[in-house]
């Protein structure tokens, strides 16, 4: 079982349970890195938006009133430049639709599997991205968005979930983090298509970007089309020697030495059979901590600030006075520090655990968002007009940018989706998962629909906004999550008995079903 967690830090190691034998097989490689790919939807999504909201022509034909604005007034407030309700809603209108299908993807991902739910997140995402290319009106494009949307939710409901049951628990933190590793990669692509795209003449340039989705959600189908479900999947539809001989194949070792894996699995699975209702299970006492969790965690993670830095990148350079070709590149800058931090959570979550990367990764957000915040402050005041921004002001401004986003890059980003994925016990885990997506969808939708309107209230305050929760989100962690390093995923639940404060909501039986043990 797993390791102690006694102290407020909820610290210590993790790995000190059960260890099923195990090795990282080619073939566990494979399924978790192309299953992982399953990012790269969510990532240029992310990234296309803000450059293509940048492009001039795509504002003139879809938001002249932004266009018309910015074109006319050269002396405006840089903070509010491009505000617009409408502009905001393209944007934000993909995260509400993921949040409604990620609902429905639970049921889909528990019922048929999660390469199923990979395999309708790729095509729904495809016909988004053919329908946003071809887009002649605003109603298009705003459809095709909440299409993008239901190919993201799901996606991000069934990839976490595939890859954290086929991964071995050792290495489950680094493969699962290839997830966000891909969605890093998407946002770069998605960075470089925008800064050579904005250069196309005769304007048609935001079509080659927005059906630029359309390839990672191709790629995406194929993978899931040929991908193996999980064993767990496997043995929840009844298919128990499937089940077995797969467990042999991606662990690499005998069949006498996944038996202990495999017995719990299908322990498991009977448990998960007992529950009807796993949305209802989820109100139980016995369910407190994960829930919080699975709540919190990816609701603290898009409070980081974050994706107002990655998705209106160009958007937000451009309103602290830079060109437009350089507000791009000053995006794909932004992009390619996130790929490389990412790499540091791949390699050392498994190695220094997960609580040391989100306490450090979040003291080193909060001090240069404050950063940004005071450069913001000195030279552009209250009033948000500046004539002219020094190269080096300018190259300052980005440095703290790209440290804050490297910091993300290593903690909140990959382990806010690490984290939830792996801490559900197997009869809530699709419905938990689905509450994890929910509020990360719900609140990127939030941010989104007001950050520009907030930008134009708070000015350089929004950062202060948004450092305040990266504090607040540091010393929860600090108190409150226990280290879930090399814990096998169906083990999890002891870190919750062993914690100082958790261990109150967790009855003494081995297990509870429907509020009776089992």
């Amino acid at each position: 079982m797993g390791g102690g967690f006694m102290g407020p830090k909820g610290g210590g190691g993790g790995g000190g349970g059960v260890g099923y034998p195990g090795k990282l097989t080619s073939s566990v490689l494979i399924s978790c890195v192309l299953g992982a790919m399953g990012g790269l939807i969510f990532g240029y999504d992310i990234g296309i938006s803000g450059g293509v909201t940048s492009m001039p022509t795509f504002l003139e034909k879809f938001f002249p009133s932004v266009y018309r604005k910015e074109e006319s007034d050269k002396s405006t407030n840089q903070y509010c430049k491009f505000d617009s309700q409408i502009l905001t809603l393209f944007t934000s209108s993909l995260y509400l639709a993921a949040l409604a299908s990620s609902l429905v993807a639970s049921y889909a991902t528990r019922r048929f599997g999660r390469r199923i739910s990979m395999l309708v997140g790729g095509l729904v995402f495809m016909v988004g991205a053919i329908l946003n290319a071809s887009a002649v009106n605003i109603f298009m494009l705003i459809f095709g968005r909440i299409l993008l949307g239901f190919g993201v939710g799901f996606s991000a409901q069934s990839v976490p979930i595939y890859v954290s049951e086929m991964a071995p628990y050792k290495h489950r933190g680094a493969l699962n983090n290839v997830f966000q590793l891909s969605i890093t990669i998407g946002i770069l692509i998605a960075n470089v298509v925008n800064y050579f795209t904005a250069k196309i003449e005769g304007g048609w340039g935001w079509r080659v970007s927005l059906g630029g989705a359309a390839v990672p959600a191709i790629f995406i189908s194929i993978v899931a089309w040929i991908l193996p479900n999980t064993p767990n999947s496997m043995i929840e539809k009844g298919e128990l020697q499937h089940a077995r001989d797969m467990l042999r194949r991606i662990r690499g070792v005998s069949d006498g030495e996944i038996e202990a894996e495999y017995n719990d699995l299908v322990a498991a699975s009977e448990a998960s059979k007992q529950v009807q209702h796993p949305w209802k299970n989820l109100r139980l006492r016995e369910y407190r901590p994960q829930l919080v969790m699975s709540v919190l965690i990816p609701a603290l993670q898009q409070l980081t600030g974050i994706n107002v830095v990655m998705f209106y990148a160009p958007v937000l350079f451009q309103s602290l006075g830079f060109g437009n070709n350089a507000s791009l590149f000053s995006a794909v800058i932004t992009g390619l520090i996130n790929v490389i931090a990412t790499f540091v959570a791949v390699f050392g979550t498994d190695k220094w655990g997960r609580r040391k990367l989100f306490i450090e990764g979040g003291i080193q957000m909060f001090i240069f968002q404050v950063a940004v915040a005071i450069l913001i402050a000195l030279k552009f005041g209250t009033s948000g007009k500046v004539t002219e921004l020094p190269e080096w002001y300018s190259i300052m401004v980005v440095m703290c940018i790209c440290i804050y986003v490297s910091a993300f890059a290593w903690s909140w980003g990959p382990l806010g989706w690490l984290v939830p994925s792996e801490i559900f016990p197997l009869e809530i885990r699709s419905a938990a998962q689905s509450i994890t997506v929910s509020v990360n969808m719900f609140f990127t939708f939030g941010v989104a629909e007001v950050f520009l309107t907030m930008l134009c209230g708070l000015k350089y305050g929004l950062f202060i906004f948004f450092s305040a929760f990266v504090a607040i989100m540091t010393v929860f962690i600090y108190f409150f999550l226990p280290e879930t390093k090399g814990i096998p995923i169906e083990e999890m639940r002891v870190v919750w008995k062993r914690h100082w404060y958790w261990k109150r909501f967790i009855p003494n039986q081995d297990h509870q079903v429907n509020g009776n043990s089992v």
